[in-house]
């Protein structure tokens, strides 16, 4: 895969510490092995994305294992795809992604999001990938140049997914189903609500192969109970109440519902 300037789209070639395309737009190599890619046109905010405090309990919550089965489940549905060109729009601190090239090790992998501390995260764990901070809703990519791409718990940007897509390519995204995280829920609000969920959106350009929803449960003590609130958007949403309880809470068993949608590009 080559990445493209996001800038003036022009292709970006590697120096000893910088990309830079023809037009002289250039951009460092950190420390880590990253590259921010993301413009101050694209930012919505100063630092967009998880914060670090996010991104350290994810991973220590990912790290424990409670979400093996989603990274099972991802490796079993995408491996037999075969695919040469992976990426991962809005991979977070690296666990799928890393996971996945675990399985497919000939493979070329891209993880990108939009959080900074995130990608950091991500480049200073799995040296073998490219990681670059960036939006999934202007992948700095060059058209049809890639086989798979990944969309977990996060983003959906159709257009953007089947403008990089090989024809024939394909698109995996992974869904939070209407009972996932119910006993999370259940502590952090007053009373639960049922809103209804499109689970198999229908996406322009794209025809839906294979859907399967996967559910286990999963028992968590002490920082884990609160790792597991960083580790979804409800940390956006919770009251003082809510936060209080759930600091009480020292066991929560919990049981998650992940939908798996494979797309096939037209």
């Amino acid at each position: 895969m080559v990445l493209c300037c996001p800038v003036c789209g022009l292709p970006l070639v590697r120096g000893d510490h910088a990309l830079r395309c023809a037009a002289g737009h250039s951009f460092d190599v950190a420390r880590q092995g990253y590259v921010n890619l993301l413009t101050v046109s694209q930012k919505h905010s100063k630092s967009p994305g998880d914060t670090r405090e996010q991104v350290q309990a994810r991973r220590a919550f990912l790290a424990g294992g409670y979400y093996r089965p989603i990274a099972e489940t991802l490796c079993r549905l995408a491996a037999p795809l075969g695919p040469d060109t992976i990426v991962d729009a809005g991979c977070g601190e690296g666990y799928y992604l890393a996971a996945l090239q675990e399985a497919l090790p000939g493979a070329d992998c891209l993880g990108l999001d939009i959080s900074k501390e995130a990608v950091r995260c991500a480049a200073g764990a799995h040296k073998s990938i490219a990681w670059i901070t960036a939006t999934a809703a202007a992948i700095p990519l060059a058209g049809a140049s890639c086989d798979l791409v990944l969309s977990l718990f996060a983003l959906t940007a159709a257009g953007e997914f089947y403008r990089v897509l090989r024809p024939g390519g394909h698109f995996l995204q992974v869904l939070a189903g209407p009972d996932h995280l119910l006993g999370l829920k259940s502590v952090i609000y007053p009373e639960l609500f049922h809103r209804e969920k499109i689970s198999h959106p229908e996406l322009p350009g794209f025809s839906l192969q294979q859907t399967e929803t996967l559910e286990f449960s999963f028992t968590l003590e002490g920082p884990a109970v609160q790792n597991l609130l960083y580790m979804t958007p409800h940390v956006y949403r919770i009251g003082k109440a809510g936060a209080d309880r759930l600091r009480a809470t020292e066991t929560l068993t919990d049981t998650a519902q992940v939908i798996f949608n494979l797309y096939c590009k037209e």
